[in-house]
């Protein structure tokens, strides 16, 4: 209803906006009262579902980690390093068995413990690296 309310106010505006003749606008209270309203209503709303919503919600890292474990995406991160072909065979093969991509990987042993915690560390995934320094950790894996 909020967003309702501010989309309308937003149409008003802009509509007033339109009115308007060169420096003089007439329609300049209906603007302000629109505008104000807005950020009022807003405010309001983010406090009341900050406190009914958002407050006391904690993640259920066991969970999380599961879900981030069992995603086939994680093929994606190993493509550099073993290839598209042979990360496509873990990807079916964890798709028909049900099987972590991890747990494929390493009972093929096509990459090491080490390799495996490095590649597909949810964390090392998700944050901004630089692309010269993730190419030479790359070239570094590759060779051992």
């Amino acid at each position: 209803m909020v967003c309702f309310q501010v989309i309308g106010n937003d149409v008003a505006v802009a509509m007033a906006v339109q009115a308007g003749q060169l420096e003089l606008n007439v329609m300049m209270p209906t603007m302000s009262y629109s505008v104000l309203q807005s950020i009022t209503i807003l405010a309001n709303m983010l406090r009341v579902f900050n406190e009914k919503c958002v407050a006391g919600l904690t993640a259920n890292q066991k969970r999380c980690d599961t879900y981030a474990q069992s995603t086939v995406s994680l093929a994606t991160a190993l493509n550099p390093y073993i290839g598209y072909a042979k990360a496509a065979e873990i990807v079916k093969e964890s798709v028909a068995t049900g099987r972590s991509i991890i747990d494929i990987a390493r009972e093929n042993k096509l990459l090491t413990e080490k390799e495996i915690a490095e590649i597909l560390d949810p964390v090392t995934m998700t944050e901004p690296q630089v692309p010269k320094e993730a190419a030479k950790h790359r070239e570094e894996i590759k060779k051992k």
